[in-house]
Order: C-alpha cells, then structure tokens, then sequence
C-alpha cells in the first residue's frame, strides 16, 4: 500500500484539494474538491476600525512558528458551540511532517505564558492554504489573521486560501469564486516564489497595518 505522507499532501494542494476527517475520533481522511472556493485577497484585505484600532494597539505578542503542534491541537479541540472537529491524529501527522520540512506555519498570539489564540496552514510556492484558527481570547485570531495577511503580502504571496466562504471570513473583503476560477488563480500563485519568513517574528501591529495599507 503506498504511504500517504507530505509529499503527496503537497501534490494534493498543487492540485487544489485538501484533505477532512469526518470527526477527531475517525481515522479516516478524505480529499476535499469543493465547487465553490473561499478566497480572502491580500491586496484587498478588509480591517473595520475597531479591529485595526485593537491590531495597532499590540494587546498579545505576536509568535512564527514557536508552537506550532499547540496550535494545531487547540484548533482541533472541541469548544463552546463546537463540539466536532475534522482534524483528526492523521491530519495532524501529516501537518506535523510539513512543518518539519517548512511547509507549515502558525501565527500565535500569546497573553504572557498563555497561548490565547492562533492559525495554521500550508505554504507552497505562491500560495498559502489556511487551515484553521483557534481564540479563547476577544479578537485574537483576528489579530493572527492580520499579522498572517501582512507576512503573506511582503514574501510576494498571491493567493490566500480560505477553502470555505463562512459568514466569519466575510467580514475580511473574503471572497466566494468558482473552482474552475480558483485552479486558475493557484496556477499563478505556484509559477512564483514567496517567503513566508521575510518579516521579523517581532512584527508590530503598527508594521503589519502598514504593510497591508501599501498593498489596498
């Protein structure tokens, strides 16, 4: 039987579908092609006022990649209002063996010696594929996002992937477009190279706004 592991996790994103488990106690995993794709544009990435406000105002510090197997379990666990999740130890095998070889990255925000908030995903050439986030503090994963956003738009990224348009994600300018509209999209976003690591980890949130502002 042949293995599934990062390189062909890699090869099912150049192709644009991702894998999902039904639940975090199946083992199973399936690859996901869904006719309507969830877009968030990096040159059109939208902050309201009070979000910008908190952003700038530095309320957690701001970690690349210091806890990136946390994040991943904080975002499969279950939560108030969520009591299921499509991460399962599979799918975090495989993540786990894509940030060992630089594939995978998380944004962490930290309140002290607490991990309050965070996201991951996969980066690949010209795009990055963002996978999930987790808060247990106000605005914290916003904060993620934006920092994410910023860190994308510097390293030369041209594609967000959001994979699903959720009434969360729409308020960001997130956008819905078709598959055959995505492939095309991701096709462009794989011909060129990015660097996810370009900006400082120390990135404030002054830094990122303006990144993000010179880029609308």
């Amino acid at each position: 039987m042949t293995t599934f592991g990062a390189a062909e996790l890699l090869d099912c994103y150049a192709r644009g579908v991702f894998p999902m488990a039904d639940a975090r106690d199946d083992d199973a995993v399936f690859l996901i092609d869904p006719e309507r794709r969830g877009v968030i544009p990096l040159a059109g990435f939208h902050l309201s006022r009070r979000l910008a406000r908190t952003v700038r105002r530095d309320p957690f510090e701001v970690r690349i990649d210091t806890a990136f197997s946390e994040v991943v379990s904080a975002c499969a666990a279950a939560r108030p209002g969520r009591t299921e999740t499509w991460i399962n130890n599979p799918i975090e095998r495989l993540y786990a063996e894509l940030f060992a070889i630089g594939h995978a990255h998380s944004v962490e925000c930290w309140a002290g010696d607490e991990m309050v908030g965070g996201l991951y995903g996969v980066s690949l050439a010209g795009a990055f594929f963002g996978e999930s986030m987790f808060s247990t503090r106000t605005d914290a994963s916003k904060v993620a996002l934006t920092h994410l956003v910023a860190r994308l738009i510097a390293g030369g990224f041209l594609l967000l992937d959001a994979q699903f348009m959720t009434e969360h994600l729409a308020q960001f300018g997130t956008e819905e477009i078709s598959r055959a509209v995505y492939r095309r999209r991701l096709g462009k976003a794989l011909a060129v190279t990015a660097e996810f690591q370009r900006l400082p980890a120390a990135t404030t949130g002054a830094a990122a706004l303006q990144v993000i502002s010179q880029a609308s």
